[in-house]
């Protein structure tokens, strides 16, 4: 058995996450705590009980759902002996993501992985006024094809890039959202089946969050980091790394580069993977390696009594 564990992105969110575990397991406890010390607020609060919308911030979102993900670990590592370390051929995580492999990993502590993506979500959001910009999934285009659409959509003044190639027939347009309300217009003439606009607030993973990168660099100067215990799968590489320099050098690029999902599945499969489990928070990811790869096995891991199965079969 060779195992990969990935971690969620924005959008796996929901209002009630992280309360079974934290009502079944101290360690959980302590991970809410830590990230609601490290953050000054109550973020465990909004997680399970609320409002959507305070939830639904950029700058809310991300540290939440890493938080999520990390008491899954926590709760592995401290109730049932699992260490990931000596379990993982690999970590890879979606976007935000990114940061709970990383952490996970032992690049960075967990105060200080919540820290900085409240600051990416920070940054992120004021990168870009609101209403300039915007996103669109395009459904039944390979990232090759979308390549055409994009270029069709792109004049002097405004553009949208390939922000998230997620799998095959699956690709995230972002940029302006005069571009980004083309592409829905005219992506039938092009072959897709779909293309919908997305309800975020900001254009995640173009050039347009260069800002937000500038943001980033000065932020990973502020913080202690190791090489990573396991090897991350990076989204702007699709290939493993472990050194924490070009880790940080990938995360800054990550802000404006594509997330490169549907070549990570494809190098677990190349390199022997049998299991990609992910951690935390929905089932986006692991409904991805479903139907991307079908001979490898995939779950999602989030509740009690999943964590208590997979504990059994590591």
């Amino acid at each position: 058995m060779k195992y990969a564990f990935v971690f969620p992105g924005q959008g796996s969110q929901f209002v009630g996450m992280g309360k079974e575990l934290a009502e079944n397991f101290n360690s959980a406890k302590e991970v809410f705590n830590e990230v609601n010390d490290a953050l000054g607020q109550d973020l465990y609060k909004i997680m399970t009980e609320g409002p959507d919308l305070d939830l639904t911030m950029t700058a809310n979102t991300q540290p939440a759902l890493m938080a999520v993900s990390m008491a899954v670990v926590r709760v592995l590592e401290k109730e049932f002996g699992v260490q990931l370390k000596d379990k993982a051929a690999y970590v890879a995580g979606h976007s935000l993501g990114e940061y709970s492999a990383a952490c996970a990993a032992g690049v960075f502590s967990l105060a200080d992985t919540a820290k900085l993506l409240r600051i990416r979500g920070n940054a992120m959001q004021q990168a870009v006024p609101v209403g300039v910009g915007g996103m669109a999934a395009v459904l039944g285009l390979s990232y090759n094809d979308v390549g055409a659409l994009v270029e069709a959509c792109n004049d002097s003044k405004h553009y949208c890039v390939a922000a998230n190639d997620n799998s095959e027939g699956q690709v995230v347009l972002s940029g302006h959202i005069q571009a980004i309300e083309k592409a829905v217009e005219i992506a039938a003439e092009f072959g897709a089946k779909r293309c919908l606009k997305l309800p975020v607030s900001a254009p995640f993973h173009s050039p347009l969050m260069q800002p937000a990168a500038e943001t980033m660099a000065r932020a990973f100067m502020e913080v202690q980091a190791n090489d990573a215990l396991i090897p991350i799968v990076a989204n702007v590489l699709a290939a493993p790394e472990t050194e924490k320099k070009e880790i940080i050098k990938n995360l800054i690029e990550q802000v404006t580069g594509t997330v490169r999902w549907r070549e990570t599945m494809a190098f677990f499969k190349e390199n022997g993977v049998t299991d990609i489990i992910e951690l935390g928070a929905g089932k986006v990811l692991s409904g991805i390696a479903k139907r991307s790869l079908k001979e490898v096995n995939s779950a999602s891991v989030y509740s009690v009594q999943d964590i208590e199965d997979l504990a059994k079969n590591l």
